[in-house]
């Protein structure tokens, strides 16, 4: 009968195998969501141009990249990218540029619900006072969607933090790749994937509870 025992999960272990990879999972997760919100929104304005082409090529890349499993983008880019730029690629550097060109098609899609969330009037009066269309996307429209969607935004984020453990398939050091050592160097694999399962549990479920207390802030104020 199998047995567990937790008690070779000592700081040395923690701090040498699993602090590194929660490191580059937290860096993973931010630099994605900046960057899929910055390219996101992007594509929003273009879905929302009223340019056929813009709106073409914007819903072909978000559509495309919303019907492919996240796993099969990231080996595409760990695989094709090397050949075609003539070099490899180190795992972490494709994890990242993956993440974020695969986040920014579902940012976009929150965004532009919470562009199209803003009231058109409030656009018709900077227009009325003179405004560009690029000034009232500044300072009228952006800054009320980013509000109005910031805890989806933040939701998305959490899924993202999870889904960083798909760089597995790639062999990038990130939070899950640090127990899968930590198990393997003290024979230790089930309870190391227990843990793992806790510690991701934990984190999630902590950044769900203030997501929801962050949304009634926002009800709140309006």
């Amino acid at each position: 009968m199998m047995t567990l025992d937790f008690a070779f999960l000592s700081w040395s272990v923690v701090s040498n195998f699993i602090v590194k990879g929660l490191i580059f999972s937290v860096q993973l997760t931010l630099i994605a969501m900046v960057g899929g919100i910055a390219i996101g929104t992007l594509l929003a304005l273009m879905r929302l141009s009223g340019k056929k082409w813009l709106v073409a090529v914007a819903a072909f890349y978000v559509n495309t990249l919303r019907s492919i499993p996240l796993v099969m983008v990231i080996l595409w880019f760990f695989l094709l990218i090397p050949l075609l730029i003539g070099r490899p690629m180190g795992a972490e550097l494709s994890a990242i540029i993956t993440f974020t060109v695969f986040e920014a098609a579902y940012y976009s899609e929150i965004m532009r619900a919470g562009i199209q969330s803003v009231p058109k009037g409030q656009v018709y009066a900077g227009y009325a006072v003179g405004m560009t269309y690029a000034q009232c996307m500044q300072l009228i429209v952006l800054p009320q969607a980013f509000r109005n969607m910031l805890p989806v935004l933040l939701t998305q984020t959490i899924i993202l933090f999870q889904d960083t453990s798909l760089v597995y398939a790639i062999g990038a050091y990130d939070l899950l790749k640090g127990f899968e050592v930590a198990g393997k160097n003290f024979n230790r694999p089930v309870e190391t994937y227990l843990v793992a399962a806790v510690v991701y549990f934990i984190i999630c479920f902590s950044l769900s509870m203030l997501v929801r207390q962050l949304q009634k802030k926002i009800a709140i104020i309006r």
